[in-house]
This record gives structure tokens, C-alpha cells and sequence, in this order.
């Protein structure tokens, strides 16, 4: 009987196997007609620092990216394919790597991960075409060129410098009741001239008096003549727009000079600051802004950090997680194209089509809800981090909601 009963329940398994499989199938096998030919895949680019001194950042943006498109692919149906460029953090290599992508084809990309590379590709995606989103670049000039043109085709699924530097001014003003402030940022990087610029100006007009600005270099690994100067000034707060492994010298180096009683403040740069230093308690305290916290209690967030911590075998940082919802973006907008136009994918009214689409975002991804304004920026929520026993913890939404 046992036996029979066994032979049921194997025979109902195959059944249930085989029919998934058929149904698999069938989703993988719907295609499109564009042009008598069948359409059944999309070819899109990334563009990201792989290896050199942000790799962590474009390390982490390939994965979220190729989360998201793994995932979209398991579904069935259309199914996107990506090939990556690595510009090693630098902006002539981020051109070659656009030129390589567009030469190959590509319907749209996903890049570039950090400011100036970005910038040096997107007016040639203006004039090709090119549908182009980042999950993390945020100076102001990644969408809209410096006389004011917007570039219609790029859009962000991050905040950008002017937002943070503001958003932080005011935190520092409204949150931590700060008169005082000093300013310790890079003359060479984009993204931390933009939050500098943006954080003073904010600050001028919430009357805090900013008492010492000080600049290095971005190869720099000797920050104490600077944070000596800052010291002598005791400001409330040092506003630090830099990147993570700028933030691991310059933490130790402030305790060395003696800066005393400074709440350290930052951006998204500083996103996984904790994993990058061996001892953060240097910068205990600190509050940074950022566009991801794995606390948020949400389904769709908690989802993301299984998948992705099975994985990576980690939780997942801002960098992937805004570029997960970079590639929601670009292929929730893809699918609608295809589906409504008659356009070849690569073509020239297909990418058309395709920017028309992405500018009429309207979806709920892992860093909140995402829709844009009419600058190709995203509209949604701040989170603030604080550094705690060596973590990066929520403190919660800013403004406060």
C-alpha cells in the first residue's frame, strides 16, 4: 500500500514538473514582430567602475543591476541581456566604453556610477539617443547641461548633490541645533563640489556661520594639515563630502589632530564607511544622508536583502539597491515600449519611444516610490544613517515625517 501510495505521489510530482516546465516555455517562447523578425530579447549596456578606487561602488551597482535582470528574466517572456564596461572610475575610459556599447548595438544603458564619468558620457547619449539611467550619480549636471539645456534621454534613480548638501544644512540646523559649521571636501571630484557648494549656501541662509572650508586632493592620504585648521576652529559640525575611503583616513586623522566635539556629517558617499575601516570609532556619531536602509519595513525591500544576501552572502548597500531599482526602471519602460509601438528595439523611435516612457515612471522599487520631475530627477524620500558601534543604523526619514 505504502508502496502504491509512493508510486501516486511520484507520478503527481512529474505531472506538476512537466506542467511548469510547459508553462515556463511558453512564457520564454512569447516574441514580438518588429520588422518580420521575432523580438524575444533586448541588448542594454553598463557603464561602472569595476576595478580602480570606487570599485566597491560599481561592484555593487553590477550586482543589483544583474539581480534585478536575473530576476526579470526567470519570469519568462522578454528577456534582457546586458554587457558591462568597466571605466575604472575615470572619464576618458567611460567614453571609450559608450562608444564600444553603441557600436555593439545596445537599446539603452545603465550608467555611469560615480559623477564625472557620467557627465562625460551623457552629452554623447544626448546626441546618439540614447536612453541612459544611473542608479547613483548624483551632481546636478548628470541630467541638465551647465547653460540649462536637460538632457531628455538621462535620468537618476538617486538623489542629486544640490538635494543632499541642502537636506543636510538643514538637519544640521533643525536636528542637531548647530551655529557652527567647517567643511572639508575634494577641489577634483564633481560630486564633492557640488555637495559643498549646496551645504554653504543652505547654511548661509539658516544663519549657521560657516568658520573653515579646507580642500585635498582626491589622491590624498594626509588630511591632518586640514582637520588641524578645522580644528582650531571647534565648528558644531564638519560636513565631509567624500567618499568612503577618504572618510576611513580622515576619521583617525581628526582624533590625531585633536578635533574636539565635531559631529561629523556626510552623504552617500559614505555609504558602507563601517565595512571599509577596521575601527569606526573615529566617526562615532556621525549622520550621513542616503537613498537605502535595509531596517525599512517594507516586503518589497526585505525581498530584495534575501535574494541578495543569498546570493552575495551580505546585506546589500545604497549602490545596489538603487540600481536595482535602476534596472526596474529602464526595463518596466522597455516592456512598455515593446508592447505598444512597432519599433525595432535599438532603433532610433524605439529609443525615442523608450525615453518617453521612462519619463512617465511611476513605481514602487526598493528605495521607496519612484516617479521624476521635469529635470529627469528622482521625487521621493531621504533616509539618515547614524554610525553606531560600528554600524550603519536608520535614524529615520528627513524631513521628519
Amino acid at each position: 500500500m505504502q508502496k502504491k501510495m509512493l508510486r501516486v505521489v511520484t507520478m503527481v510530482l512529474i505531472m506538476l514538473m512537466t506542467a511548469s516546465l510547459f508553462t515556463a516555455c511558453a512564457n520564454n517562447d512569447e516574441t514580438y514582430v518588429r520588422g518580420g523578425e521575432p523580438v524575444n530579447e533586448v541588448l542594454i549596456g553598463m557603464i561602472g567602475p569595476l576595478t580602480g578606487g570606487v570599485s566597491q561602488f560599481g561592484q555593487a551597482v553590477q550586482r543589483g543591476v544583474n539581480l534585478y535582470i536575473d530576476q526579470h528574466n526567470a519570469r519568462g517572456g522578454l528577456q534582457i541581456n546586458i554587457v558591462t564596461h568597466d571605466d575604472e572610475g575615470q572619464a576618458a575610459a567611460a567614453a571609450i566604453g559608450f562608444d564600444r556599447l553603441l557600436d555593439q548595438g545596445v537599446t539603452a544603458i545603465i550608467g555611469g556610477v560615480t559623477s564625472g564619468p557620467t557627465r562625460a558620457i551623457v552629452p554623447l547619449a544626448f546626441e546618439a539617443n540614447m536612453p541612459m539611467i544611473t542608479g547613483t550619480a548624483t551632481h546636478f549636471n548628470v541630467t541638465v547641461s551647465e547653460d540649462g539645456q536637460v538632457f531628455t534621454n538621462m535620468f537618476r534613480a538617486c538623489f542629486i548633490d544640490p538635494f543632499q548638501g541642502q537636506r543636510m544644512a538643514e538637519f544640521a540646523d533643525s536636528i542637531l541645533g548647530a551655529r557652527t559649521a567647517a567643511v572639508l571636501y575634494s577641489n577634483e571630484i564633481d560630486y564633492s563640489i557640488g555637495l559643498m557648494e549646496a551645504f554653504i549656501a543652505r547654511a548661509n541662509q539658516l544663519g549657521i556661520e560657516i568658520v573653515e572650508v579646507q580642500r585635498f586632493a582626491d589622491d590624498a592620504l594626509d588630511f591632518r594639515s586640514q582637520l588641524s585648521i578645522i580644528a582650531g576652529s571647534s565648528p558644531d559640525v564638519l560636513f565631509v563630502p567624500a567618499y568612503y575611503r577618504h572618510v576611513g583616513l580622515i576619521g583617525p586623522q581628526s582624533v590625531e589632530v585633536g578635533l574636539p566635539g565635531t559631529t561629523f556629517l556626510g552623504a552617500d558617499g559614505w555609504a558602507t564607511i563601517t565595512d571599509f575601516m577596521a575601527d569606526s570609532g573615529s566617526i562615532e556619531g556621525a549622520y550621513f544622508l542616503t537613498g537605502f536602509s535595509a531596517e525599512a519595513d517594507d516586503p518589497l525591500v526585505q525581498q530584495f536583502i534575501a535574494a541578495y544576501r543569498a546570493r552575495h552572502g551580505e546585506i546589500p548597500n545604497m549602490f545596489a539597491a538603487q540600481a536595482y531599482d535602476a534596472a526596474k526602471i529602464l526595463i518596466a519602460a522597455i516592456e512598455a515600449t515593446i508592447a505598444n509601438t512597432d519599433y525595432v528595439p535599438g532603433s532610433d523611435q524605439f529609443r525615442t519611444a523608450l525615453i518617453a516612457n521612462m519619463a512617465t515612471t511611476n513605481i514602487y522599487g526598493v528605495t521607496g516610490h519612484i516617479s521624476f520631475d521635469e529635470f529627469n530627477n528622482p521625487i521621493k524620500s531621504a533616509i539618515i544613517l547614524q554610525v553606531k558601534n560600528g554600524q550603519e543604523l536608520f535614524w529615520g526619514y528627513f524631513p521628519v515625517e
